[in-house]
């Protein structure tokens, strides 16, 4: 993984926008309605070349393919393995049963999307039945980079961790413990990630579930024993990555991608010591939205490893504000300070901007002018930095 040796790299979380018509045929396949797969398949790869040019176009340094294909960043692991059926049956997070003002203006955005809070569930032994997919995924991003040569630092790819798809996508009695469950899926997503750090990308898994589902599936636990929870997560990454270097994937944690109260979002302090654990060389976090601005507090509580590097979230992905510049500088600055070195360091987004098909609360034209804020952010803080 490229460290910023020079200057302050840039990236992003995963997902961007994709066009309607896309969407919708990504939700009709979901849905198992009748959809034009030709379509479909020529809208992804056009989606995946736009992406991959305004990435560049943009700024940034270490981009992906914007998960073009997916119609979701977790619940595409319906699609491609056997075994999910249904639907899983999950309690709405606790500030949107806290806030139902708020719960009703949400709903009454008419957003008209994929499986969010009503994705299949494991109704039977969950295998990899099929890697096509997600070679096809691989295909199309090598495609699109190669019209683009020399011009990316590094590629990455996003997958789901064992942890969200098991929160999110709920075992209906195919496994007898919640435990059984995450370590049989860790075990078949394995091949997924595999299958993208031969591809020559750097692997990173998305993994929410290590924050957010402290008011999802566990909020009327203990906080001690929703740290339990993030334990059997990161020991399930670790088990499904023990094949590859821990210098080629990196981990997104977040506390849920929509622009709500978060006023029982966990703290980062009570969560990052055990996140620490993880197997990867870099961690993928939220620092620009108001509810996680203070987070590089908890970094100076709990220094990251010397060996692993921070991916700060310096553009909020909810709102359509366009970062100013200095602002990004100065976010960057910060996170610096907390790491204590400039060199670990890579300024990103603090979540997708695509994560469902349909669920886009930011316009696409408005994300390119959030990346190139993110650029120019960058390039002043490296001019500090580095006197150049």
């Amino acid at each position: 993984m490229k460290r910023s040796d020079e200057r302050i790299l840039t990236t992003h979380v995963g997902s961007l926008p994709r066009a309607r018509a896309l969407s919708d045929l990504l939700i009709a396949e979901e849905d198992r309605r009748p959809f034009d797969r030709a379509e479909m398949d020529r809208l992804a790869r056009e989606g995946v070349q736009h992406v991959v040019a305004r990435q560049i176009a943009s700024g940034l340094d270490i981009i992906n393919d914007g998960e073009q294909p997916r119609v979701g960043f977790q619940t595409y692991v319906g699609q491609r393995l056997e075994g999910f059926g249904g639907i899983s049956e999950r309690e709405p997070f606790t500030d949107f049963a806290n806030f139902p003002d708020f719960r009703d203006i949400w709903l009454n955005r008419g957003m008209v999307m994929s499986k969010v809070f009503d994705a299949p569930a494991a109704t039977a032994e969950v295998r990899y039945k099929d890697l096509a997919p997600a070679i096809r995924e691989c295909d199309l991003f090598d495609e699109a980079l190669g019209a683009h040569p020399g011009q990316v630092v590094e590629p990455f790819m996003t997958a789901a961790s064992p942890g969200i798809v098991c929160t999110t996508m709920r075992n209906s009695g195919a496994y007898d413990s919640h435990a059984t469950y995450v370590h049989a899926v860790a075990q078949e997503l394995r091949k997924e990630y595999e299958l993208i750090h031969q591809r020559g990308y750097v692997l990173q898994l998305d993994c929410p579930d290590l924050a957010m589902e402290r008011h999802g599936m566990f909020q009327h636990d203990s906080l001690k024993d929703f740290q339990k929870a993030v334990e059997l997560h990161i020991a399930a990454i670790n088990e499904a990555c023990n094949n590859i270097p821990a210098d080629r994937i990196r981990l997104h944690v977040c506390w849920g991608n929509y622009d709500g109260p978060h006023d029982c979002d966990v703290p980062l302090a009570d969560i990052l010591p055990i996140i620490s654990h993880a197997r990867v060389g870099a961690f993928s976090v939220e620092f620009a939205n108001p509810r996680h601005q203070n987070e590089n507090s908890a970094l100076k509580q709990y220094p990251l490893p010397k060996d692993k590097l921070l991916i700060p979230g310096v553009i909020d992905s909810t709102v359509n504000y366009i970062e100013h510049p200095q602002v990004v500088c100065n976010r960057i600055l910060e996170a610096v300070a907390a790491v204590g070195d400039k060199e670990r360091v890579i300024a990103g987004a603090d979540c997708g901007f695509g994560t469902f098909a349909g669920w886009e609360m930011v316009a696409a034209t408005v994300v390119w002018k959030k990346f190139e804020a993110l650029a120019e952010g960058a390039r002043l803080a490296s001019r500090q930095l580095w006197g150049r």
